[in-house]
């Protein structure tokens, strides 16, 4: 499913909602049910600077797609980062790079985050895209001829 797809389809399910606090208990559901980043990647290299609470993220290419797999010790800030890596995993980087944030706007989140949340939700943004960029270099490199072949 492409990006845009995914994102429309997060927009459909906060738009059910009535309230922000039935989206924040959503969102804390969402964290729940995320896939839990292995405990080997919980490591400092993987905590997104900018984010209040601890956010960890690990990315892999697979197929040509990355996936990724995030933790938090808070409960808003998990449910955040499911929302981004349901967005984002198993994407190719350059649709990762090339995507549009707007549907964070759509759903009325980064307005009900307080300015803490609010930057740890950039930085988290961020963080996945500068993966993909870090991704899609290797990807367009060439590869090194071998000595000898």
């Amino acid at each position: 499913m492409a990006i845009k797809e995914i994102q429309e389809d997060i927009i459909d399910e906060f738009s059910m909602f009535e309230d922000w606090m039935q989206r924040y208990e959503y969102m804390i559901e969402l964290g729940k049910a995320l896939p839990l980043i292995d405990e080997k990647y919980k490591i400092d290299d993987n905590v997104i600077k900018g984010c209040q609470s601890k956010v960890w993220v690990h990315a892999e290419l697979e197929d040509d797609k990355l996936v990724f797999t995030a933790d938090s010790d808070a409960i808003i800030t998990k449910g955040i980062i499911a929302i981004l890596v349901r967005a984002f995993s198993n994407q190719k980087p350059q649709d990762i790079i090339d995507a549009d944030t707007q549907f964070i706007d759509d759903i009325g989140l980064k307005e009900h985050l307080s300015p803490t949340r609010a930057n740890g939700l950039v930085s988290m943004i961020k963080q996945l895209k500068l993966y993909a960029i870090a991704y899609q270099t290797q990807i367009a490199k060439p590869p090194i001829p071998q000595k000898g072949s």
